[in-house]
């Protein structure tokens, strides 16, 4: 089991290391970072410059103006990273040949006094591990929790050592860098966007990244694009509006593909949504990747496969109750969230509350899943021994609860979506799961074409590849 140790100790031990050595660029909050690496001794043996660009005017010129005028994201991150290691390998490379270059910026803004911040920030580790060789990057996303301006920016001090000491003492092991980043910080930071690229690390799928910042609880939801890359809600979903459709996608059937299509359309006709400033996200809970017991990492690298393939940006989470996501998306000032369920998943969240709350809190449970910006539209299921389907209007609620799922259903907040394929009702993921395991029956019509031919291609789901290299 590895020691958790102290960011005093790790930053000296670094210091010590005259093969490291580099620049601390910081801005807003974050100056505490080197500050841990001054007071632990030996600074002059890691430490070629620290500065920080305070003023923004100053700041502009240095790394030049952010056309959105916002300092604390992900573009000032990098410029800040492109700026300081080109001069750091302009002026050093030739007088210290045989040492390991790194630049460590972040960009902060801690809880300020009138308490409208609530404190998070970039931080960014460009690095060498060998001399002479192209860097790596390493760039997070963090949150911080602590309710003090000086907390925060201890536990941003400790996070910058977390982040450096990782990348040179665990880089052979890229699940314990990403856990090690929580020592001495569990409760007071989450790190809800992580990225590691660069030629150290070839072979590194980033949206296992992902998955490893849920199940190692570093934060409740992480998210990446169709491309496979991490990336940040702050950065693409700020006062949008978002539509979440929660799924297991094991694998993604037409059924599946025709709940996203229809509730897409019926979201962007809303009266109060934008289509320009919409967008739609898959997700994946954690509960739903652990349903066989354990976590099985090559099942969610299968499913994010046929997600990306589609096209879908995909979230990862660890909030199975709706109202954790819809808190995280609260931060980024969403305006209209809607959110896809089934009728027989709504029938058992509706009981469920019911049952839960009957304690005297079932208005206040209700509220906190259907604020006044929620929206949950209801896919229909056929009913079982009938060719009826089961929506809003003949779902079987409990009495005790039916006078508030209909004020939901007559404020428009639960809305049968208008139109679905009846058609494809009869398939089930699981059923397509088995077929595709055996390669039997026409599995390959139950599912989109683009999903049958990267299953295929990419053996995922158990595809039999020795049936098919028989075949070829």
């Amino acid at each position: 089991m590895r020691t958790v140790i102290e960011p005093e100790q790790k930053a000296l031990e670094i210091n010590l290391n005259d093969k490291i050595y580099g620049t601390f660029a910081e801005i807003g909050a974050g100056q505490e970072v080197a500050r841990y690496f001054f007071q632990a001794g030996a600074a002059a043996g890691t430490i070629a410059k620290t500065m920080s660009a305070y003023d923004k005017i100053y700041s502009d010129e240095i790394y030049g103006v952010e056309p959105s005028g916002r300092y604390v994201c992900e573009s000032r991150l990098y410029k800040m990273l492109d700026h300081e290691y080109g001069l750091l390998v302009e002026r050093l490379q030739n007088e210290r040949t045989d040492t390991t270059f790194f630049v460590f910026s972040d960009t902060i803004a801690a809880l300020n006094y009138h308490r409208t911040i609530k404190g998070d920030g970039w931080l960014g580790l460009r690095f060498q591990l060998s001399p002479n060789h192209e860097p790596n990057d390493i760039v997070l996303h963090a949150k911080m929790l602590d309710n003090d301006t000086l907390l925060q920016q201890q536990a941003i001090g400790i996070l910058g050592v977390n982040l450096i000491y990782a990348c040179y003492k665990y880089n052979h092991d890229a699940e314990m860098m990403i856990e090690s980043l929580m020592d001495n910080l569990r409760g007071r930071i989450k790190v809800d966007m992580l990225r590691i690229t660069g030629p150290e690390f070839p072979n590194l799928d980033n949206r296992w990244i992902s998955l490893m910042l849920i199940k190692h609880k570093l934060s409740d939801v992480a998210i990446f694009g169709p491309d496979g890359r991490n990336i940040h809600a702050s950065e693409f979903l700020y006062k949008k509006n978002v539509l979440v459709v929660r799924g297991s996608f094991r694998p993604l059937t037409l059924v599946n593909h025709d709940m996203i299509k229809s509730s897409w359309d019926q979201f962007k006709k809303e009266e109060d949504v934008d289509p320009s400033k919409a967008f739609m996200l898959a997700e994946i809970t954690l509960n739903n990747l652990c349903c066989d017991g354990e976590l099985d990492e090559r099942d969610f690298l299968d499913r994010a496969e046929i997600l990306c393939a589609m096209g879908y940006t995909v979230a990862i989470s660890n909030c199975e109750e709706h109202q954790k996501l819809v808190d995280y998306l609260a931060d980024y000032k969403v305006n209209k969230i809607g959110m896809v369920k089934g009728s027989k998943d709504l029938l058992k969240l509706i009981n469920a509350k019911y049952k839960e709350n009957k304690d005297g809190r079932l208005l206040a449970a209700f509220g906190e899943m259907f604020r006044s910006n929620v929206i949950m539209y209801v896919y229909p299921i056929l009913q079982e021994g009938n060719s009826e389907v089961m929506d809003c209007q003949n779902l079987p609620i409990a009495d005790g609860v039916k006078f508030l799922f209909q004020h939901l259903i007559d404020n428009e907040q639960i809305v049968d979506l208008s139109s679905y394929d009846k058609d494809q009702m009869h398939i089930f993921s699981k059923k397509v799961l088995k077929m595709i395991n055996t390669d039997e029956g026409d599995w390959e019509k139950m599912v989109p074409e683009k999903v049958a031919k990267v299953i295929k291609e990419k053996f995922l789901f158990g595809f039999p590849s020795e049936k098919l290299e028989f075949e070829y």
